[in-house]
């Protein structure tokens, strides 16, 4: 049936019509009645073809001999007629009106010539225009010249009877002399695929001929626009149904491959099936197999056993369009462990989040959210169309643009920025000029003169000449803030997975020593930086920093805080070089000891199956039949290297934050002074005119187009480099539950 569909399709394709694609009312089609009817449309419409091709080629054969009618019959009238000049030349020769110049033997080779004239055969036909000087140089070195070959040249492309395709031809006459030179020019003209046509020299039998042929072109051409109408009308019956008809036959081919996964069972008379479901759907399923046992009148019921099993499920998480394109991003990286944590959650408001820290401008989120909007408004439109693969795949994160563009008009009004212009938007600036001296845009003549600004950067910083270094160290240790917090969440994940699994070892020489070497360090930054905004201290926190590791004892003089700030600095610093051995060394020689505790038992009790799946999901467990004490205690090297390492490396990582937030101002704040400000400069309309299109174009491509991407690729890194790191493996398997939704979306 699929096949015969196919067949359809592509006659379909051929003569231009179009499958319907309005919804079919009329009720379901029973299979058999349907492979019963598509073979009857299969036969009708093969019988057709056969027939329009015998008559299709019989008219290109019968166009061909036109031709050859025509132009041969020109070869043959412009000999005759030269012939008959000749004849009238030698008879006034033969009456002696001879002059000077005649040849003194004329009469005598004429004479000769006549006495041995011979009776020439010819052959007509049509031959290639590309093989035509081949065709006729073999035939001259085939009979050693002895032929005399004629050509002209076909004004138009004709279609070749055989192969049904235009082909620019040649008429062609050659006389012969001899059965030997006709059988090998015979030979020649298949070799060449040359079409031979008889002729007669006949002038009045050619014309009759003509005739003939022309009222035989009009009765099949006649005949094929009948039968091609016939076969319109046919292929239009079918492609009113096709849809309806693919569908059900894919649907049916779907289920006889799933059942063919099946196994007998002994009596060979069962149908075993084995497989997985979610547990809430174990009702609906046992209700489905009731109903598909009492609609077709079976005899014996369908029997749904749970099995249990060791091997670790396919991980399921029940989504919708909102969350899907969140989940698709932390699956692209890899598909979680059986009930692991799923980072999914967290990444529908950190994502966009952090994508909003690079790129807060409300001015371009309100120009995303109206992008977002389109997509979704219009979405049951589009959801039914074929897109583009840009296209599409920006439909499909239409939720995930959403969010985007929602943080991003919110940091963008903390940043006070709507295209790099500065609004009051919630209150007057808090600073005034205390004399006309400060109009240089500086904030040296500026005083506070009201309170502060209540939400977000007073927009008088934007323009000053302190706006880079404010806005900078603002940013900056933001970005420390965010990194830390959103780490510190990848850690506590990683005690979530490892309490739900019951791994005690990653809780005690993992999750513990990790969470105090980070924050015993970056945690302490993170602290030191809100000490620094609330007190409003002038204390150099890289100058902290460094020196708590050169010399930890030294005095802190104008950089202390807070009192007792060296000690607790001391303490930190202890902390932060025991959690590194405490990490590396007990976990390995524990794990020995429990291989070994194992080894020595020769019973164990039978587990139930949720201990021996959470034994088999078990992160860490090592429970393998050989257990290699140095690959675990390299590998638990690895593990803290990585992480001692990836603590200051990560937390580096997350000034990309700070950087692209200050580039993606920076080139706002360009293009809007030195294009859209400096046209209005000119004070001319066209210049002006000129200055805006450049104006949208540099926001659209650079800002609305580039920048987002730029920004969301790095949002992503962040996720799954120095987020996901923390706890999440992703080494599972996704699950892919049999559907006819799935099916009609699969291309055969």
């Amino acid at each position: 049936m699929a096949r015969k569909l196919r067949f359809f399709k592509e006659q379909m394709e051929k003569a231009g019509v179009t499958p319907s694609t309005k919804p079919m009312t009329q009720t379901e089609i029973d299979v058999d009645d349907l492979e019963v009817k598509l073979g009857e449309f299969e036969a009708e419409l093969v019988e057709m073809n056969t027939n329009d091709e015998k008559l299709q080629r019989s008219y290109n054969e019968l166009v061909e001999y036109k031709l050859v009618l025509n132009k041969a019959g020109g070869f043959f009238s412009s000999a005759f007629s030269s012939a008959t000049a000749q004849q009238k030349e030698i008879e006034s020769q033969q009456t002696g009106e001879e002059s000077l110049d005649t040849p003194l033997l004329q009469d005598r080779e004429i004479s000769i010539e006549s006495s041995k004239q011979v009776k020439l055969g010819f052959i007509t036909g049509l031959v290639s225009k590309e093989k035509s000087m081949l065709f006729e140089r073999i035939i001259f070195r085939a009979t050693r010249g002895n032929v005399y070959t004629r050509q002209a040249a076909v004004e138009e492309p004709v279609i070749d009877p055989v192969s049904g395709e235009k082909v620019e031809k040649n008429v062609f006459v050659v006389f012969y002399s001899g059965e030997k030179a006709k059988t090998k020019i015979l030979r020649i003209c298949e070799a060449f695929g040359a079409n031979r046509y008889s002729f007669t020299e006949d002038f009045g039998k050619q014309v009759q001929m003509i005739s003939e042929v022309s009222g035989r072109l009009a009765e099949l051409r006649t005949a094929i626009d009948a039968g091609l109408l016939q076969k319109s009308k046919l292929l239009q019956t079918i492609g009113d149904q096709f849809v309806q008809w693919n569908t059900l036959a894919r649907k049916e081919k779907s289920i006889y491959h799933t059942m063919n996964m099946l196994s007998l069972d002994v009596t060979k008379k069962c149908l075993v099936a084995e497989g997985w479901s979610p547990v809430f759907a174990t009702n609906l399923i046992q209700d489905a197999l009731q109903k598909a046992a009492f609609d077709s009148n079976s005899q014996v019921g369908a029997i749904f056993q749970v099995l249990h099993t060791s091997e670790s499920p396919p991980t399921y998480f029940h989504t919708n369009k909102f969350t899907s394109a969140f989940q698709d991003i932390v699956d692209a990286y890899g598909v979680a462990k059986y009930q692991e944590a799923n980072p999914g959650v967290y990444t529908i408001v950190t994502f966009p989040f952090l994508f909003a820290v690079m790129f807060g401008d409300w001015g371009h989120g309100i120009c995303l959210l109206l992008a977002a909007l389109v997509f979704i408004i219009r979405e049951k439109k589009l959801s039914g169309q074929k897109l583009g693969d840009i296209t599409e795949m920006t439909f499909g994160g239409r939720y995930v643009i959403l969010m985007m563009a929602l943080f991003s008009i919110y940091t963008g009004i903390i940043y006070n920025e709507f295209f790099s212009v500065p609004f009051e938007l919630f209150a007057p600036s808090a600073y005034a000029c205390r004399d006309l001296s400060c109009r240089d845009a500086t904030t040296v003549g500026l005083i506070k003169a009201r309170p502060t600004y209540p939400f977000g950067v007073d927009p008088v910083w934007h323009g000053s000449r302190s706006e880079l270094p404010f806005l900078n160290s603002l940013k900056m240790k933001m970005s420390i803030l965010i990194g830390v917090t959103q780490m510190n969440l990848g850690i506590i994940l990683s005690y979530f997975n490892a309490a739900y699994f019951r791994n005690s070892l990653n809780v005690w020489f993992q999750f513990i020593p990790q969470i105090i070497f980070l924050n015993s360090l970056f945690g302490y930054l993170s602290l030191l930086i809100i000490l620094k905004w609330c007190t409003g201290s002038q204390a150099d926190l890289y100058h902290v920093m460094i020196y708590m590791f050169l010399s930890p004892t030294d005095e802190l003089g104008e950089n202390q805080l807070f009192p007792q700030q060296k000690t607790v600095q001391l303490v930190l610093l202890l902390l932060a070089l025991v959690s590194v051995p405490w990490m590396l060394l007990p976990k390995p020689f524990l794990l020995k000891m429990q291989h070994q505790a194992r080894q020595g038992e020769s019973y164990m009790p039978l587990q139930s199956t949720e201990e021996s799946l959470q034994l088999e999901a078990n992160h860490d467990s090592h429970g393998h039949e050989e257990f290699e004490f140095s690959e675990v205690f390299v590998h638990q090297m690895i593990h803290t290297i990585e992480f001692v390492l990836g603590a200051v490396s990560n937390t580096a990582s997350y000034l990309r934050l700070w950087a692209l937030s200050l580039a993606h101002s920076e080139l706002s704040s360009v293009f809007y002074e030195k294009v859209l400000l400096l046209a209005w400069g000119y004070n001319n309309i066209i210049i002006l005119a000129v200055g805006a299109i450049l104006f949208i174009f540099v926001t659209v491509g650079v800002l609305l187009v580039m920048e987002t991407l730029s920004a969301f690729l790095h949002a992503l890194r962040l996720h799954w480099v120095e987020f996901q790191n923390k706890f999440y493996e992703g080494d599972g398997y996704k699950f892919y539950p049999f559907s006819f939704a799935s099916v009609n979306d699969e291309v055969e």
